[in-house]
């Protein structure tokens, strides 16, 4: 089994880091042989999509730039690494009710049209299916109620794009509030860490 382990907070000792700790050490308490493969987003960033990067779709090869050429070997990489894990554990704190730019940038280049996903006559069909996804939610404040869920545009946001590449068995562990006192941020981190001990791969 191959799991690809990704953190994209900008905190080096955050909430959703300590998650993602721990939804892949229960993966391989439960696969002894598990190969993981590791990106920290924030860590060693990916460069957002631009004009000259998605440029290259729609330009000879010999003509690239040097920047298209870099950025295309490491959108292929990345694409590789997606397609190959069969488990993937997503850190996913939320900034300004979304998720953070840099997972965003991870994602523009794992969702290619033909590769991870492709148009039918009848709409969009995903390519990556037969994954499970496993989302470490971490929340400043409280976003589960009726009025929070209007703000939410971090876990929904991600379970669509996930279900548009075709994946569909994905697993969300939370732990919100942790911003509002030091005992509301340790209930919600023994919750969700307890949670996490329960999960079955």
């Amino acid at each position: 089994m191959k799991l690809l382990h990704i953190d994209s907070s900008i905190l080096g000792n955050s909430v959703s880091r300590q998650l993602t700790a721990a939804l892949v050490d229960n993966v391989r308490r439960q696969h002894p042989a598990l190969e993981v493969s590791y990106r920290d987003l924030a860590g060693a960033e990916i460069a957002h999509l631009s004009g000259e990067i998605i440029g290259a779709n729609f330009t000879p090869e010999a003509d690239w730039t040097a920047t298209q050429r870099s950025e295309k070997a490491l959108t292929d990489e990345l694409i590789a690494e997606f397609l190959a894990a069969d488990v993937i554990v997503i850190g996913a704190p939320m900034y300004n009710f979304s998720i953070p730019s840099q997972l965003k940038a991870w994602i523009d280049r794992v969702a290619a049209a033909g590769r991870t996903f492709k148009y039918t006559e009848n709409g969009p069909v995903g390519l990556a299916g037969g994954k499970k996804v496993l989302i470490a939610s971490s929340r400043g404040g409280v976003y589960s109620t009726e009025q929070g869920r209007l703000m939410d545009f971090q876990e929904d946001y991600l379970k669509t794009v996930l279900g548009f590449l075709g994946i569909t068995d994905v697993e969300i562990v939370r732990a919100e509030a942790v911003n509002m006192g030091e005992d509301q941020r340790a209930t919600a981190i023994h919750a969700a860490k307890s949670a996490i001990a329960e999960l079955a791969v």
